[in-house]
């Protein structure tokens, strides 16, 4: 190509720095003059160590995600807790509250310094739950630990989307999908290993040196461009009043009260459960007018929900987690409660569902990748999560192994399928301008999503149990049915036709939580039908990307795709 004459020096081919691969290069003068050049895609060993470093993240996450459902019933016996739904539910408020304000530190400070700190926050939130002596302290610091969870599952997308175009980034989408599909099939060998033995708390104390690893690879590799300016400039430009998280944070927890206390400990007609359900929805009311409305920086930017394919994405974003959790929590506690199964055994048995899952969000995202298509994979996986929830339906105490593992096995197909293409609907009508913002609310959907499903779950099945425990096993425990759950180990040890009775109490209130579960997912499936079948960009922002590499005046980009239309 040639530049201005005034231009000086020249724009030229130069070889790459050592070790780095060309990539659909851009070359930029200091005068401003830019050329792309195509050549092949093959990513350099920096860009492998960037996307080691967000698996390793995230892996911290899912494996303790998975390690606590497995490990809960023991952790709760031995904290002689009751109010087990807020371990979880702790968890994802604080991930789901620190979600926007981490899209807004990425796109100020830049995204190496928000990871390090959400790596900091769940390490230190890990170490407080280890240390835990009752409930309450566990609850609080499952708080501190979400809130690093919530920076990592944002910045890990938003890091994805800076590097790679939406048309290539199934297949990486892939391999942080096997990442988390093994880290949830050893989370559950882990805690219910830790937890048989009486070591429940090494399953938090074990994030620490992975951690350390993590922050490490991103403290070497991560070296992304960050936003020019000095720290107190970019501290002022922070909302840190964040109003809209206020809201929703604090609606959320008042309908999570009703819920979990409904039918409960208190009668659903009682005003202890009416006020706080109203309050809530009242408060989310406000919350979405809010956000429309009256705020410059919306946690939910109406401009993102405009197009019916984005808005049918971000629906099934928040459907997809709902189910998942709903399993996670409660198929352990099926095996446990009805097949006397030891923790470590019913991690054994939960093997099958996560490797289902890791094969699938593969092979959904090789389909796509080759394809360019998205809609079809995602109307199979919810049609798969409707018949893999009917089937659990209709399991009894009774029901054999067997037949528990391979309705397993088709939710997992169900959920890696959906878990995995939801991304591309929500993507591909918006401009890679948005990435950050449009990543950030799918983040915050997927998180707010962890709390629902769990206490929709708890609702429903202390609900049912309330009705069907035997007396004679709910007057053992003064707290009702919440300590009830924390009996689970103790099942095994009741004289029969007590314990009988109980396991059926169990499994008949667990079948009632997934006929709730099928009718869900079919929200998932009505949803779906909307979107469109967009083309998936070829683009990324060059804004960000890995840290340019100056040779003698002239600036070489790397490891950034060209620029094509979409």
């Amino acid at each position: 190509m040639s530049t201005p004459a005034s231009a000086a020096p020249s724009v030229c081919s130069l070889p790459l720095p050592s070790g780095v691969k060309q990539s659909n290069s851009t070359l930029v003068d200091p005068h401003g003059a830019q050329a792309t050049e195509k050549s092949d895609t093959k990513r350099g060993f920096r860009f492998w160590m960037v996307i080691l470093a967000i698996c390793s993240s995230l892996f911290l996450s899912a494996l303790e995600l998975t390690g606590v459902s497995t490990a809960l019933p023991t952790i709760v016996h031995d904290l002689n807790g009751n109010d087990f739904v807020w371990v979880s539910s702790a968890y994802s408020l604080a991930a789901t509250a620190l979600l926007p304000m981490s899209g807004g530190l990425a796109q100020i400070f830049g995204r190496r310094i928000t990871m390090l700190l959400s790596i900091a926050l769940f390490a230190l939130g890990s170490a407080l739950c280890g240390a835990a002596q009752n409930m309450n302290w566990l609850i609080a610091a499952r708080s501190v630990q979400g809130a690093g969870g919530g920076g990592l599952l944002s910045l890990s997308s938003i890091i994805i989307s800076d590097l790679v175009p939406l048309k290539e980034r199934a297949i990486y989408n892939s391999l942080i999908g096997v990442t988390w599909a093994f880290a949830a099939a050893l989370g559950p060998l882990v805690g219910g290993g830790l937890a048989e033995h009486g070591q429940w708390r090494w399953l938090f104390y074990l994030n620490l040196p992975v951690s350390g690893v993590a922050a490490l690879l991103v403290i070497v590799f991560l070296n992304l461009r960050a936003p020019p300016g000095s720290w107190t400039e970019k501290l002022g430009r922070m909302d840190w009043m964040q109003v809209g998280n206020v809201l929703i944070i604090s609606s959320s927890s008042s309908v999570v009260l009703g819920l979990t206390w409904g039918g409960v400990r208190y009668a659903w007609s009682s005003a202890r459960v009416i006020v706080p359900l109203v309050v809530g929805l009242v408060g989310m009311t406000i919350f979405v007018l809010y956000e429309a409305k009256a705020t410059k920086n919306p946690i939910i930017p109406m401009s993102l929900l405009s197009n019916r394919t984005s808005l049918s994405g971000y629906i099934q974003t928040f459907i997809c987690p709902v189910v998942i959790l709903a399993a996670i929590y409660f198929v352990p506690t099926y095996l446990q409660a009805c097949k006397s199964a030891s923790p470590i055994r019913s991690g054994v048995l939960e093997l099958p569902y996560a490797f289902g899952m890791g094969v699938i969000l593969v092979v959904t995202g090789t389909t796509i990748a080759v394809s360019k298509v998205y809609r079809v994979q995602l109307w199979v996986g919810w049609v798969a999560f409707m018949v893999a929830m009917g089937l659990m339906s209709t399991v009894h105490a009774e029901t054999s192994t067997a037949h528990i593992v391979g309705y397993t096995v088709i939710l997992g197909f169900a959920a890696g399928i959906v878990y995995s293409a939801t991304y591309f609907p929500v993507l591909a009508p918006l401009p890679v301008s948005e990435n950050a913002h449009a990543l950030a609310l799918f983040s915050f959907f997927r998180s707010f999503a962890g709390v629902w499903g769990v206490t929709i779950g708890t609702a429903v099945l202390q609900t049912q149990l309330s009705h069907r425990l035997p007396a004679q096993f709910i007057e053992e425990f003064p707290g009702g049915v919440s300590i009830a759950y924390s009996a689970i180990p103790v099942i095994p040890t009741l004289a029969e036709p007590l314990r009988t009775q109980v396991m059926s109490a169990f499994a008949d209130s667990l079948a009632v939580v997934w006929q709730v579960m099928i009718g869900i997912a079919g929200i998932g499936l009505v949803s779906s039908i909307f979107m469109k079948g967009l083309p998936l960009h070829t683009e990324v922002d060059e804004n960000w990307g890995i840290e340019e590499k100056k040779r003698g005046g002239i600036t070489v980009k790397v490891e950034l795709p060209a620029r094509q239309p979409a």
